[in-house]
């Protein structure tokens, strides 16, 4: 019983509370928001145990080539499954229904995709520079990318990508490769704008670009958005006292807003302490990386950092109007039980890494797991 409490990073763990008492708090100042705000404290359960379970499994096994390439293998097949039986939501076929709940396999993959990239990456990190590896790794993640992209789930496919760009620096590219990285990404991106973007992607794009050219249409959500931010201005109205939230003006306020209709509620005040325990969680997260036992904890740590980090910048990139609009949750806090339980995984994989790690100091681990800068 004593290992099995020593496995939980407790700060890590009790950081996340306030994350996902905002949510529920958030959701449940809504009028009409009982279904999303009494169904949300199951999902929360569900997760955290999912967390206490992953954190006390010895994850070594995922350091054996085979057991990373069935992991990959099915997270492909599931994929190519959904265009046969998924359910269609929002005009994404992204989820598979389940009776009383649905889940969306694109969480999932994100953790697929780390765990794949840590493999790699741990073996090959001395010599990175090499642009086979770089080609090979991207070959792995644009797999899963063009699998999501097409659904299509855009804003998944960006965090895909950037969990993969993410992994690269860290795994010690140097940097005089970055233009070309850069150049080859600018590529990709033409490529998805003549042949893989859907006409309301586009819209959503060129609205980010000039967000006046149609307010009514496709730049509707991201208006109104940015208007519920504003208004909430140093200490917001008050929790139930939201206009753009009581008067119906916010769409998604459960998922891809839910940012925003938190901030018009508590202001820039609540949005600062809501950055502090991010802040928190990822802090706890790269502390674990830097104690990891072999370059694959390391790793892997480092890419659930980069995924968190990704899911909260980009989600309040789109809710305060400098990032498009892509329907991206906001960890801990969007309603909803795949990220929910997919972050909860994540983190507690962290933390049972954490159980065979090692304490060295941060420059040692820098040099030692990441290869020399």
């Amino acid at each position: 019983m004593r290992e099995r409490v020593s496995s939980v990073d407790w700060v890590m763990l009790l950081a996340t509370l306030p994350i996902l008492g905002a949510g529920f708090i958030t959701m449940y100042s809504f009028r009409g928001a009982s279904y999303f705000a009494g169904r949300q404290p199951i999902w929360i359960l569900v997760a955290v145990l999912v967390c206490f379970i992953a954190s006390n499994i010895d994850w070594r096994f995922l350091r054996r080539t085979s057991v990373v390439v069935l992991f990959y293998a099915l997270a492909v097949l599931v994929l190519l499954a959904l265009f046969g039986v998924g359910a269609v939501s929002h005009g994404a076929q992204s989820w598979i229904s389940l009776g009383l709940f649905a889940i969306q396999p694109a969480d999932l993959v994100k953790i697929v995709l780390i765990i794949t990239l840590a493999k790699y990456f741990s073996r090959r990190h001395i010599e990175i520079a090499n642009w086979k590896h770089i080609i090979v790794s991207g070959v792995y993640a644009l797999i899963v990318f063009v699998l999501v992209t097409i659904q299509p789930d855009f804003g998944s496919a960006m965090i895909l990508f950037m969990i993969w760009f993410g992994m690269v620096l860290v795994s010690g590219i140097p940097w005089k490769h970055l233009l070309v990285v850069f150049g080859a990404g600018a590529v990709a991106l033409s490529m998805l704008w003549v042949f893989a973007f859907a006409p309301y992607q586009k819209d959503r794009i060129l609205t980010f670009l000039d967000p006046a050219r149609d307010i009514r249409g496709s730049g509707y959500n991201a208006f109104q958005s940015v208007v519920a931010v504003g208004s909430g201005t140093l200490t917001g109205k008050g929790v139930g006292y939201g206009t753009q939230s009581r008067l119906s003006y916010l769409p998604e306020y459960q998922t891809d807003f839910i940012f925003a209709a938190f901030a018009e509620e508590w202001g820039f005040v609540g949005s600062l302490f809501l950055f502090i325990f991010y802040g928190i969680v990822i802090w706890r997260v790269l502390r674990s990386a830097l104690r990891g036992a072999t370059n694959f904890e390391t790793l892997f740590a480092l890419g659930v950092a980069i995924f968190i980090s990704s899911h909260v910048l980009v989600n309040i990139g789109m809710n305060i109007g400098v990032l498009p609009v892509t329907g991206i949750t906001l960890p801990f806090m969007s309603y909803g039980g795949s990220h929910l339980i997919t972050e909860f995984l994540a983190l507690g994989m962290v933390m049972g890494m954490a159980r065979y790690g090692r304490s060295v100091h941060p420059s040692d681990a820098s040099n030692e797991f990441l290869g020399p800068t």
